[in-house]
């Protein structure tokens, strides 16, 4: 069984590590010589984004497909390509799942969001992935592709969590009341994944993140507790001098629902909270 990757990074990463046990291979795009050269020294087969009978090769070999690579303005970069290699192929895989973002939702004020929810994104990204799933959407029903969507929230992990941003003297704790953020550890997503593998659903999309959307200045609290550090002091979101990104990510509040995952894939999340995710990342050492 091969997995096939366009855009091998963090989250496909943690989808390797939990299906190779199970007697997965893994294969991924390569945009330079020097990228295959390092997927090649993971364990990785890389195909050549140039080279149509490698991406052939790998399509045609793939049970399962997986596209993380974000959109840009001229749309998902996997779709001029991927597509085409999957046709020359001959041999269509039985799963194709697409990582976009619970951004497609916007700002719900705080309220729930589910995968019925309209879709109101406020944010260049958010748009850019509301069309990169309905372009996918489409190329799927015209080709019979068995394609899944992921709508994801904020992913950590071990390397990537609050207590990176606390060593680093990074972290900040904005106080903005009533706001709250969905999130999920990156073991959780690749579990989630694997269970859609498992259970391929023509044209499914799921929302993937833990059980309680919370505050991020309560995680950076919790994370400083855990490493036992004084929590950086609350800045009111009115006076704190935010990036671009970070106006972004504080414009929206919203709660995403993850029960039709529960219910249709039988998934649950080993760190139903971001207590859990963070004691289980300092236990790693990381």
């Amino acid at each position: 069984m091969k997995l096939f990757v366009f855009g091998y990074g963090y989250s496909a990463r943690a989808l390797a590590r939990r299906l190779r046990p199970d007697g997965w291979t893994i294969a991924a795009t390569a945009r330079t010589p020097e990228a295959a050269a390092e997927l090649a020294a993971e364990g990785v087969d890389p195909a050549p984004l140039d080279d149509p009978e490698a991406m052939a090769r790998a399509a045609g070999e793939a049970k399962a497909v997986l596209i993380t690579a974000p959109p840009t303005a001229e749309g998902c970069p996997s779709l001029p390509v991927l597509p085409r290699a999957i046709a020359r192929s001959g041999a269509f895989p039985d799963w194709v799942g697409y990582l976009s973002t619970t951004g497609v939702y916007g700002d719900r004020g705080g309220g729930w969001v589910f995968e019925d929810s309209r879709l109101a994104a406020a944010s260049l990204e958010g748009a850019r992935r509301v069309g990169a799933e309905r372009d996918w959407l489409d190329v799927a029903r015209g080709m019979g592709l068995t394609l899944t969507i992921f709508r994801l929230p904020g992913i950590y992990g071990p390397g990537r969590s609050a207590f990176d941003r606390l060593r680093a003297g990074r972290a900040r704790r904005i106080a903005a009341p009533g706001q709250v953020f969905s999130r999920i550890h990156v073991d959780d997503l690749a579990s989630g994944l694997a269970a859609s593998i498992a259970r391929p659903r023509a044209g499914g999309i799921y929302n993937l993140c833990d059980d309680e959307p919370a505050p991020n200045s309560d995680v950076i609290a919790y994370a400083a507790q855990l490493l036992g550090m004084a929590p950086p002091p609350e800045i009111p979101l009115s006076e704190a001098e935010i990036s671009g990104p970070g106006r972004r990510f504080y414009a929206e509040s919203k709660r995403v629902s993850n029960a039709r995952a529960k219910a249709e894939l039988g998934w649950r999340p080993a760190y139903p909270t971001y207590r859990e995710g963070l004691r289980a990342i300092l236990a790693t050492g990381s």
